[in-house]
């Protein structure tokens, strides 16, 4: 795979743009994305790819089969969802729904595996199957779980599925991944203490405080990581919410209090021993200063694994556009976290990070932030990716 790809699909780039800014302007939550999904298919269809709608609900496949004979099949996925983040970049396609907005690229994945389709639908030289899974909700609402539920990997079989992702924090131009551990595993923990309650005035000796317990319970958590969690493994324990008692009522000593936070890890074994952990510390505490506590711990989506095999699959797609000095083949791993894990758990895979810095030090406003916006400069080269992967995948002996 050389330029080729890029310099003939910069041609689209006008187009392929207003694409990716009327779904910036019009941007809909997970299992919401009925105007996205419809704008898929419908452009799916106008290239002649043959195209399934309503997979895990909102879900849209496009399959494309190559002329050259082949049994190999791949997966390219990419998530159309947006977040509930108010817009404040002041472009002239910025959100036309108050309170949403495509903070983290996903209408710009939508447009570069759009563009692929076109690409592959006029370029059928290769042998074997693409499959073209255009996912909703990957923030949060269960999007990946939901296909994979509906029979995604057995009505549209895949021997290799590949995820692509922006990174406005590197350069434009440039790609990373690493094999095994990508993202992080994300969960949730709540832990309400219950105590008696009291005047915090005229009588705390005789009340069971249990805001003393939650002040040490939120210190105590960071012992996980310094003194349970092994030096050389990595987690993270934040606290987002404590909630309990009333603004109108300083004297007055909370009977109930709930803290709420984020749980991060790269493996099984730390994600298990956080969850063992938190508890422990929650009752043993509570007991400590003569109350009680109860304990949820929510398991959100896995770690994003990336496989060996296919991670260089991956590698060399990139290095084919760009050449080995700028992918980064053993990037660090991050803690922000991805549905595609449930992917790469039902089959084997990888997921790549695309540059998609814009300043003068080449990076851009990062990802959740009111100020992002995708880099529209960037949509020829990850539509040339998609290509490489599948030339890489279908397009040798190995097809």
């Amino acid at each position: 795979m050389t330029r080729s790809v890029i310099d003939a699909v910069a041609a689209w780039q006008p187009e392929l743009a207003a694409i990716r800014q009327d779904i910036h302007a019009h941007p809909e939550l997970g299992m919401e994305e009925v105007r996205t999904s419809g704008l898929v298919a419908t452009q799916l269809r106008d290239w002649g790819i043959e195209t399934t709608t309503g997979v895990g609900k909102l879900g849209v496949v496009g399959t494309i089969r190559g002329t050259r004979p082949g049994q190999r099949v791949i997966g390219l996925r990419a998530d159309m969802d947006a977040l509930p983040i108010p817009e404040a970049t002041g472009l002239p396609y910025a959100s036309q729904n108050p309170g949403l907005m495509h903070a983290c690229g996903h209408d710009g994945h939508t447009t570069m595996l759009l563009g692929a389709a076109r690409w592959l639908s006029e370029n059928r030289d290769f042998a074997g199957t693409v499959h073209l899974i255009f996912q909703p909700a990957e923030e949060g609402r269960g999007g990946a779980k939901a296909m994979i539920d509906d029979g995604l990997f057995d009505r549209f079989p895949c021997d290799a599925v590949y995820g692509l992702h922006n990174k406005p924090t590197i350069p434009a131009g440039q790609f990373s991944t690493r094999p095994g551990p990508a993202l992080a595993a994300a969960d949730r923990f709540t832990v309400t203490f219950h105590g008696t309650g009291g005047h915090g005035g005229s009588a705390p000796h005789l009340a069971s405080d249990i805001t003393i317990v939650q002040a040490h319970f939120v210190l105590a958590l960071q012992t996980i990581i310094g003194r349970n969690v092994p030096a050389v493994d990595s987690a993270v324990l934040s606290v987002g919410a404590i909630i309990g008692g009333s603004l109108q009522g300083s004297n007055v000593m909370p009977a109930e209090l709930t803290v709420t936070g984020t749980s991060r890890s790269y493996t099984p074994v730390v994600r298990d021993l956080l969850e063992r952990r938190i508890g422990e510390l929650a009752h043993g505490l509570a007991a400590l200063h003569g109350a009680t506590a109860t304990y949820d711990y929510h398991r959100g989506v896995p770690a994003t694994v990336n496989h060996v095999e296919q991670t260089h699959v991956a590698i060399a797609a990139a290095a084919a556009l760009v050449g080995d000095k700028l992918v980064d083949p053993n990037a660090l791993p991050v803690m922000g976290a991805e549905d595609f894990s449930l992917m790469l758990e039902a089959r084997p895979g990888a997921f790549m990070f695309i540059g998609g810095g814009t300043g003068e030090d080449g990076k851009s406003p990062n990802l959740h932030t009111p100020q992002f916006d995708f880099n529209d400069a960037i949509i020829p080269l990850g539509v040339a990716y998609w290509a490489s992967v599948v030339e890489q995948e279908l397009g040798g002996p190995r097809g």
